[in-house]
């Protein structure tokens, strides 16, 4: 999404907008709402957090806390990577 990678969907992240307009992570990929894609490098997710693509994609404003907490996870995904354990999402 962010970076303009085509990835197949089973590699990729979904998040999704919930109820009070807060974004969540949705590991199963199968929760009701809005959901957009990010990969899972972190570059990706700092792009569509930083220059509000991804506000823009589920038709939403972010709180500063929910955008600090979906840039931690975003960055945990290279430290899991890194160790090996990336593949495994959800």
């Amino acid at each position: 999404m962010a970076c303009g990678t085509v990835e197949p969907k089973r590699r990729l992240i979904r998040l999704v907008r919930i109820s009070g307009g807060g974004v969540e992570v949705d590991p199963g990929g199968k929760r009701a709402g809005r959901g957009a894609y990010l990969c899972p490098a972190p570059e990706c997710w700092q792009v569509g957090l930083k220059k509000g693509r991804l506000e823009h994609a589920l038709r939403t404003t972010l709180t500063q806390d929910n955008r600090e907490q979906l840039l931690r996870y975003g960055t945990g995904l290279e430290k899991e990577q890194s160790s090996g354990k990336g593949e495994q999402i959800g």
